[in-house]
C-alpha cells in the first residue's frame, strides 16, 4: 500500500559546480505501532529531483519512530521484526523513569536508537537502485496516531 503524503514543503533546490541537491519534506499520519512503506513516496521526489546519478537520503525527524530497510514482498517478515521489537523493549517495563506521554514513551525511544533514522541509497538513471525486495519503512513505535516528517534529500548530477 502506499501512504498519502501531504508535502510540507519544497526545502531547496540548487546547482553548484555540477552538484544539484533537490530537498523535499513529506508528512504522513501514522495509525498505531507498525512499518509504513514509503518507498514509492520517496523514489517520485527522486524522479521529480531530476537528478540521473548520485544518492538519496531519506532523514526521520522523530523520537519515537525509525526508519528501516526491510522485506517488502512478504508482510509477515514485517510482523516478525515488530514482535521482535515487543519482546526486546517491553512496554511494562517497571524501571523506566521517563513514562510521561505513557508506557509506550521510552520504549519508542529505545526502539528507535536501536534502528536508524536515517537511510542513504545509491541513484542511477533517476531510479534507486533497492534489492529486489527492499522497501524503505517508517517503524512506528508508538501506539497512538502521530503525524511524521520524513525528509528526501537527492544529491548527484
Amino acid at each position: 500500500m502506499i501512504l498519502s503524503f501531504g508535502v510540507a514543503m519544497l526545502v531547496a533546490q540548487f546547482h553548484s559546480l555540477g552538484m544539484a541537491v533537490f530537498m523535499k519534506e513529506l508528512e504522513f499520519d501514522s495509525r498505531s505501532k507498525g512499518t509504513y512503506e514509503i518507498t514509492e513516496n520517496v523514489a517520485a521526489v527522486v524522479r521529480e529531483s531530476g537528478i540521473q546519478s548520485g544518492t538519496v537520503s531519506v532523514f526521520n525527524k522523530h523520537t519515537s519512530s525509525s526508519l528501516v530497510l526491510m522485506e517488502n514482498a512478504d508482510p509477515s517478515a514485517r510482523r516478525d521484526l515488530e514482535m521482535y521489537f515487543d519482546k526486546l523493549v517491553p512496554e511494562d517495563t517497571p524501571y523506566f523513569i521517563h513514562t510521561y506521554e505513557g508506557p509506550d514513551d521510552m520504549p519508542s525511544h529505545i526502539r528507535m536508537a536501536l534502528t536508524r533514522s536515517s537511510e542513504t541509497i545509491p541513484v542511477f538513471a533517476n531510479q534507486m537502485m533497492l534489492g529486489t525486495w527492499q522497501g524503505i519503512f517508517v517503524f512506528e513505535h508508538r501506539r497512538a496516531p502521530h503525524r511524521r516528517r520524513i525528509v528526501v534529500t537527492v544529491m548527484g548530477e
